[in-house]
């Protein structure tokens, strides 16, 4: 049996009014009390609009301070809270689910003291950036990767297919402390994508729109100068592929010899 308190992470979406859900919305006016984490001012004051007790965990944040503390803190203030008898909303920008700890582990610990809890979706950074560049991840493939993952790990992917690269601007940081990493850190980054990309191929720096009057913003450059290009914490890398396709000769006679062998029988 459930105990009394219940917790709710809901998406905002990227852009400011635009992509918020009527459920999501609902379960922000309905709360007791609703968590915002949100990179703009602006969005953390519209979602005051829809209820009047709303905490920010944006000012968690600080330069120099580990981002493990900082979740670790954002999970005990919701928590907390739910634990207190509640009815809590967690309202984090894009989905709640992708690139985000606290979400996942609120729900997961609320679940384990028998709690309800649930997250709701919410529109990404990915679904923008299919949308504004254009791309369809069913006609090439689209591998994605946290940048760091990426690097720290030996990372099978496939130059023929577009290489997603998130949070780029903490390419090479294991400090979780800072909010950009150095340019030679960066660097590391482009010599492990040279092996397998030329280097004057094209990449895109791309960031999505976060105010309705705002412009998703795109930056191409070559990949040997990506290390000293800038960039910030919204900033994505695009690689697009740099080879054809290979055919999978001895899969497809194989296909053809069971369609004869079906048609004969």
């Amino acid at each position: 049996m459930s105990k009394q308190g219940s917790l709710v992470n809901v998406g905002l979406g990227m852009t400011l009014g635009s992509h918020l859900t009527p459920l999501s919305r609902t379960f922000i006016e309905q709360a007791d009390v609703v968590f915002v984490a949100a990179s703009n001012q602006v969005v953390e004051e519209w979602v005051k609009t829809m209820n009047n007790h709303v905490v920010s965990l944006q000012s968690l944040y600080q330069e120099g301070k580990s981002r493990r503390r900082t979740y670790a803190e954002m999970n005990d203030l919701m928590l907390n809270e739910v634990r207190s008898g509640k009815t809590v909303c967690g309202a984090f920008y894009g989905h709640p689910g992708v690139f985000a700890l606290t979400p996942h582990e609120t729900i997961r610990i609320a679940r384990a003291e028998g709690y309800k809890a649930h997250m709701e979706p919410g529109i990404s950074a990915e679904d923008c950036l299919y949308a504004d560049l254009g791309i369809d991840p069913g006609t090439l493939g689209c591998a994605h990767f946290e940048a760091n993952k990426f690097m720290f790990n030996q990372t099978k992917f496939d130059p023929s297919a577009y290489l997603v690269l998130w949070q780029i601007a903490l390419a090479g940081d294991r400090s979780l402390k800072v909010f950009s990493s150095p340019q030679h850190a960066k660097q590391l980054l482009v010599d492990l994508l040279l092996k397998d990309y030329p280097e004057n191929h094209q990449v895109i720096l791309y960031e999505c729109a976060v105010l309705p009057i705002e412009s998703f913003k795109v930056i191409e450059v070559h990949l040997k100068d990506l290390a000293s290009a800038d960039m910030s914490m919204k900033t994505t890398l695009v690689i697009p592929p740099c080879q054809n396709k290979i055919r999978n000769k001895a899969t497809l006679d194989q296909l053809s010899a069971l369609a004869s062998s079906s048609s004969h029988s």
